[in-house]
């Protein structure tokens, strides 16, 4: 830990409440988890006594909620619990009842749930508050866009001098293992994150986000730069993070957007979820043989390298082990301290070792806080996207400018899920996208679009301020529209009631002798039409300028007058 790098992570408050002063208070949340997370250096903490450590993750936290206390206080007052609001609540409180189920006392179980509460509660808790409808989803995503954007010529540079960039800025390298940085024939790219899969991840849903908001129409245009083109770059940006992981992910997500775009269905996106969701039971209740997992490393060794299957195999011969101890505590797990972990004794150390790797978020939540742990973090990421598919807003809605953001990023947080299953790489983004979709969910606006509207081909400007030149122009009006209109007015007019009691702002009027209004030499015609009592037009010749009065007093005059 460097002196830049403490600078770096207590600057971030002053920062965050700069952007509450001067920005939108959702725009300011998106951008302060993206450049925290993307940017904040990684293992860099202040300690306090009784508090979670001032880390990257904890510090934007504390930030905003700090900003939201001095500047928007009567936000909070707009929060209503939910019922997809419970899985995230039980996964807060899920380390209390495993430390006391476990004799490890009252002050280690509300120290954990404070913990977990600052790590995954805040996050989820500022996307209800703050991204809760469609534009705060919008805003999301493309906040992840540009930050990916941003973030790839530096993983373009990382690629070929290696991951070096956290070295340089902050002293030191932000990896605990560098060989793990060597993947494919060259250098996997790190940038300011804790790991290559971190960021092979952000990338491939950056890419993700650009393809489907351009095959939305929601941006056509970045810095003046057509979205085709964004997509190109980005997705060659993509293939050199050299993530087999992200690849998989991304035709997946590909594969969702072709059927939601063309086929007008979710069934691959709901599909994947239940997937996901047997997966989990079956692992946890120990179901899932080894031959099972055989079958699929098989799988895996035919679509990617052997080194890939190999290391996929490793994964579920520690799963199975690991499993096998946490079914002796399931409903709680076995609390902290490496306690959920397999140990055995080593006779060439003469001592007790750990034989087991934990490499998933799924296998570290069972084991540590059981079942209910692990129906708490899993269900706060399912249970909203899968909701918004099935109940809400149907697949033939998805590329409506309006609603592109929430359904791209709904199919982020479901793949980010599925690396989970293989991997342990924390982001507090998607868990505030998780939120985020809860709200719009379970609170949606009547004012929004209705989902059963079918897709318009012309687009709304989401931003006017990125998209001056799409302002709102005047409509049009023909000459067809305004004759249906002329001809409901040819009725006799009727005088407007004025009552007794006059307005103090209106001037009062003075009753004298109205004059008469003159008409023109140039009439348009259908005035004359408007002022018919006959069924034949009084003709006006082109000098006359009398006024209405001489024109009602001739038009009444007998015709043997005339002669």
């Amino acid at each position: 830990m460097t002196p830049q790098a403490q600078l770096a992570l207590l600057i971030l408050l002053p920062i965050i409440l700069l952007l509450f002063q001067r920005l939108p208070t959702n725009r300011a949340v998106v951008i302060g988890f993206v450049v925290a997370w993307l940017f904040l250096p990684q293992r860099t903490q202040f300690a306090f006594p009784g508090l979670p450590d001032y880390d990257r993750t904890s510090a934007t936290s504390y930030s905003i909620m700090l900003a939201t206390y001095l500047y928007q206080p009567q936000t909070f007052r707009t929060f209503k619990f939910g019922w997809l609001d419970i899985p995230m609540l039980m996964w807060c409180i899920a380390p209390f009842f495993s430390s006391i189920t476990n004799g490890l006392g009252a002050y280690d179980g509300v120290s954990t749930a404070l913990d977990q509460t600052i790590q995954y509660g805040i996050p989820y808790f500022l996307g209800r508050l703050y991204l809760n409808n469609f534009k705060g989803l919008q805003e999301l995503a493309i906040g992840i866009f540009i930050g990916g954007v941003v973030y790839a010529p530096l993983c373009l540079l990382e690629s070929v001098i290696s991951p070096q960039l956290h070295r340089m800025v902050y002293g030191y390298h932000g990896i605990n293992q560098f060989l793990q940085s060597y993947r494919l024939g060259g250098y996997r790219p790190n940038v300011f994150m804790k790991h290559g899969l971190s960021a092979g991840m952000w990338m491939m849903a950056t890419v993700l986000i650009a393809l489907w908001l351009w095959q939305s129409g929601t941006l056509k245009k970045f810095l003046n730069i057509p979205m085709n083109l964004w997509f190109i770059g980005l997705y060659m940006t993509h293939i050199l993070v050299r993530s087999t992981g992200a690849y998989i992910y991304m035709f997946y997500g590909v594969i969702i957007l072709f059927c939601a775009k063309f086929l007008r269905t979710a069934l691959p996106k709901v599909l994947l979820i239940l997937l996901l969701s047997s997966y989990l039971y079956l692992g946890a209740t120990g179901n899932f043989t080894g031959e099972q997992a055989d079958k699929i490393v098989q799988i895996a060794s035919d679509l990617t390298s052997p080194d890939r299957a190999q290391s996929l195999g490793f994964r579920f011969e520690n799963e199975e082990i690991l499993v096998e101890k946490a079914l002796e505590r399931k409903w709680f797990g076995w609390g902290g301290w490496g306690r959920n972990r397999v140990y055995a004794y080593d006779p060439w150390k003469d001592d007790v070792v750990d034989i087991s790797v934990t490499d998933s978020l799924w296998i570290i939540a069972y084991g540590m806080n059981g079942f209910f742990g692990l129906f708490g973090v899993f269900g706060a990421s399912l249970l909203p996207p899968l909701t918004f598919a099935l109940f809400r807003y149907p697949a033939k809605t998805w590329f409506r400018p309006e609603i592109a953001g929430a359904a791209v990023m709904s199919v982020v947080i479901v793949l980010y899920v599925l690396d989970n299953l293989l991997n342990d790489q924390y982001n507090p983004v998607f868990t505030l996208a998780s939120g985020a979709l809860a709200g719009l969910v379970m609170n949606p606006n009547p004012e929004e679009l209705d989902s059963s509207t079918p897709v318009c081909s012309n687009t709304i400007d989401p931003d006017p301020i990125l998209h001056p030149q799409n302002l709102s122009q005047p409509l049009p009006i023909s000459a067809q529209t305004v004759q249906p209109l002329l001809k409901l007015n040819r009725q006799k007019s009727r005088p407007i009631l004025i009552s007794a009691k006059t307005v103090d702002l209106i001037p009062k009027v003075k009753r004298r002798k109205s004059r008469p209004i003159p008409i023109f030499s140039k009439t348009p015609q259908p005035l004359v039409k408007l002022n018919r009592r006959k069924s034949r037009p009084i003709p006006i010749s082109s000098k006359q300028s009398s006024s209405i009065s001489q024109l009602y007093y001739k038009k009444n005059q007998p015709e043997s007058s005339t002669e």
